[in-house]
């Protein structure tokens, strides 16, 4: 996975890759060049006493370094830049494929893990290229050409080398092979602690109405030590990796440097030779010590590239029509025909054969008990989900054939659970359409009864809005959601439940205004408050996922018992009359 996803994301960054292995090379070839000259001084300047030969070979040697260092810091600019163009280009694949995802896919995964998955999932993958391009291309070619100048100094000194590189390429592999479940387990332990927060902070109201707090931090310790155990169990195998690397390393250095001394001894090898010698075993270890931080972070990135190929290969159950419709005919006709929606796995459908038709100038409510599928029958016409048989028809058009876009601009959804954004009021009107004047934000303000309390903040339309509208009410946030629907201007209008936290007053005031303002649009109400629907043109009983009954409110009650039961369930017989 982390092979194809760095195939697939460093494709387009050929040059400045080419370029960065270019320098790596030179700076690579220029350190492996330093202590042949090292030597050169020692032997034939040193020993024999020329301080000409040392002053021009020490000049060759600050040239050389001169050199390392340029190359060096060009390579590890090109590195750092193509790795940040790589975590960008990732996080905006993964924010588009999520943002294609349909209510299904979004349960299916749920936000902690995609907002993990998106920010850390990618910072790992990151940082290991990051690490691959500064080190990695270094260490195979320091590696390789140590030995090969170690080989061209004293051949049978460099049998030492034959027992150190596998026995440290073992032992890296070991711990390597030990640690990979171990960052996997981690990612998920990560997932857990960001749900456990997030649920905490969102629901923080409901712990203190319960006085939960105790049982809150429990859960969050719970979550937070099974984090905390899978991470120094990896932090103790990782910490085993540098005193095995140094223990080889400092035993293969006395055997050098024992071995050394017994062929100087014989006259097979000078002082200098031995120097270099040891300076190259120290390469090769430090290409080998480089390659250890590498392979310390492979298998993290492993498991983090395998969690964002997971959002990448899922595809979203709301596909976009290949030959979408651009333009429909007529305006504002929305209609049903047997539509069904099932969610994958379940024992039974949430909508069964349902038929409903909604008109322009009028208002179709749909009422039914909890859990008889009103929020999902809503939920099929801007395609938050598709049906799972039947059609939905906008305009004559199923909306499964409909530009996206424009179904956007024909369809305005007021959510059950109105979300505002961080910003303004105005920024927040005007999110469906970017255009609107400021005396079309008051307008819609005035139908959705809540310019009074808009003028009375601080700053009016450019009032600042918290994220999610959590320091206005409940009733306000409905309100403004509703003017954002209002200020789309669309030509079906959905509301589900958007009414359930206003009081009589408003509620009343609200309709009647909407009434005048949506009197040539197509308007569909999902509404437990029977007081909500009861004027509606047509009102659909829902049971079960089935449809029951259609008609108007006097009608409904002398014929259909679930409608009845509904009314009375609320209302006196004089009342419901």
């Amino acid at each position: 996975m982390l092979i194809r996803l760095l195939r697939t994301y460093l494709r387009p960054y050929k040059k400045p890759i080419g370029l960065l292995v270019l320098l790596q090379l030179f700076q690579t070839s220029a350190t492996l060049y330093l202590p042949n000259l090292n030597a050169d001084i020692i032997d034939n300047g040193v020993v024999k006493g020329e301080a000409g030969y040392i002053l021009a070979f020490g000049g060759l040697m600050i040239g050389v370094s001169l050199i390392q260092v340029v190359c060096n810091l060009g390579a590890v600019y090109f590195g750092a830049r193509t790795a940040a163009a790589l975590g960008r280009d990732v996080r905006a694949a993964v924010f588009d494929r999520v943002q294609s995802f349909s209510a299904r896919e979004l349960g299916q995964f749920g936000a902690p893990t995609l907002i993990t998955r998106t920010t850390n999932d990618v910072q790992q993958v990151q940082m290991l290229v990051l690490m691959a391009f500064t080190l990695m291309v270094s260490a195979p070619i320091m590696c390789v050409g140590g030995i090969v100048m170690a080989l061209g100094l004293d051949v049978k000194l460099s049998g030492v080398l034959l027992a150190v590189v596998p026995v440290l390429g073992i032992a890296v592999s070991l711990i390597v092979m030990k640690t990979r479940p171990l960052f996997r387990l981690m990612q998920d332990r990560l997932d857990t602690v960001n749900r456990v927060l997030r649920e905490q902070i969102t629901g923080n109201r409901v712990i203190r109405a319960f006085v939960r707090d105790e049982y809150e931090k429990e859960r969050f310790k719970a979550a937070n030590t099974e984090l905390t155990d899978v991470s120094l169990s990896t932090g103790r195998l990782l910490a085993l990796m540098f005193p095995t690397v140094m223990t080889v390393v400092n035993v293969s250095s006395i055997a050098v440097v024992w071995f050394g001394a017994q062929r100087i001894d014989s006259g097979a090898m000078e002082i200098g030779a031995l120097t270099a010698f040891l300076a190259y075993l120290m390469q090769i270890v430090m290409a080998v010590m480089m390659a250890t931080f590498m392979f310390m972070m492979v298998p993290r990135a492993e498991v983090c590239a395998e969690r964002i190929e997971e959002v990448l290969d899922t595809e979203s159950s709301v596909v976009p029509p290949a030959e979408p419709v651009r333009e429909l005919r007529g305006h504002g006709h929305l209609e049903l025909r047997g539509a069904d929606f099932c969610y994958p796995g379940a024992e039974a459908a949430v909508l069964r054969g349902v038929d409903l038709t909604a008109r322009p100038g009028e208002t179709t409510a749909v009422i039914g008990s909890t859990g008889s599928g009103k929020s999902t029958l809503l939920g099929l016409v801007p395609r938050l989900f598709d049906a799972t048989g039947g059609e939905v028809l906008v305009n004559g058009e199923d909306v499964r054939r409909i530009d996206p876009a424009l179904l956007a601009r024909t369809v305005g959804m007021v959510p059950q659970k109105p979300y505002l954004f961080s910003g303004t009021v105005a920024g927040n009107l005007r999110y469906g359409r970017p255009d609107a004047s400021d005396a079309e934000l008051w307008q819609a303000l005035e139908v959705a009864q809540a310019r009074e309390f808009v003028e009375l903040l601080g700053g009016g339309l450019d009032a600042p809005i918290a994220q999610g509208g959590t320091n206005v009410s409940g009733g306000q946030r409905q309100r403004l959601a509703i003017a954002r629907t209002l200020v789309q201007r669309p030509e079906i209008y959905l509301f589900d439940d958007s009414f359930s936290a206003l009081d009589y007053a408003t509620d009343a005031a609200l309709r009647a205004a909407l009434a005048r303002e949506t009197a040539d649009a197509t308007v569909v109400i999902v509404a437990q408050r029977v007081a909500t629907i009861r004027d509606a043109d047509r009102i659909v009983v829902l049971d079960e996922g089935r449809v029951v009954g259609v008609g108007r409110h006097h009608e409904l009650m002398e014929d259909n018992e679930t409608y009845r039961e509904i009314v009375l369930s609320q209302l006196t017989e004089a009342e419901a009359a």
